[in-house]
């Protein structure tokens, strides 16, 4: 079981009981305003979501992980890999992200776990490249981006609901652990 400890967090695979706090998480507007076309998720599609990473990793070796507090064992959201098939230009790709409940904002975590998943993609799996694909506006996530040394490589426009996209990447030769 792949699972990886940061001073505050613990990424690792998904169980049953982290169905119900993620799928809180998702039913909160101000988290998925910036995710596919903004709606909010049910129990039911996240427990669809879930699967589809699970799958993925069964499947490429690499998946979103669920984000644990280490000090408390709350479930604070996730982060991971994904290969990115909906974006024309990107389905070979594979791409970071991360959702954190809003209770998890502004306190570095989203920065502390994608840290942890690059450095996870770059060394552990061996990739050589890794994008990251935001939606234009999210300051919040750009922050992020830039603190993980990923630069804008493109913009793009998501091709089921027409909003603008910056495609950020960073490659082996770039990444400083």
């Amino acid at each position: 079981m792949t699972e990886i400890r940061t001073p505050r967090l613990v990424l690792r695979r998904w169980t049953d009981d982290d169905l119900a706090p993620m799928a809180d998480i998702n039913a909160d507007p101000g988290v998925m305003r910036w995710i596919g076309d903004g709606s909010v998720l049910g129990l039911e599609q996240t427990a669809e979501e879930i699967e589809g990473w699970e799958e993925e990793w069964d499947d490429e070796g690499f998946g979103v992980f669920a984000v644990e507090l280490l000090g408390s064992g709350e479930l604070a959201g996730c982060a991971g890999l994904s290969v990115p098939g909906f974006l024309p230009g990107a389905e070979h790709e594979v791409a970071i992200s991360w959702r954190l409940g809003r209770q998890y904002w502004g306190q570095g975590y989203a920065s502390e776990a994608a840290h942890a998943v690059l450095e996870f993609a770059l060394q552990d799996r061996g990739l050589d490249r890794v994008i990251a694909i935001n939606r234009l506006g999210h300051e919040a996530s750009e922050n992020v981006l830039r603190k993980l040394g990923m630069a804008v490589e493109r913009e793009a426009t998501h091709p089921q609901w027409g909003h603008a996209l910056t495609v950020h990447s960073i490659d082996l030769t770039e990444y400083q652990a």
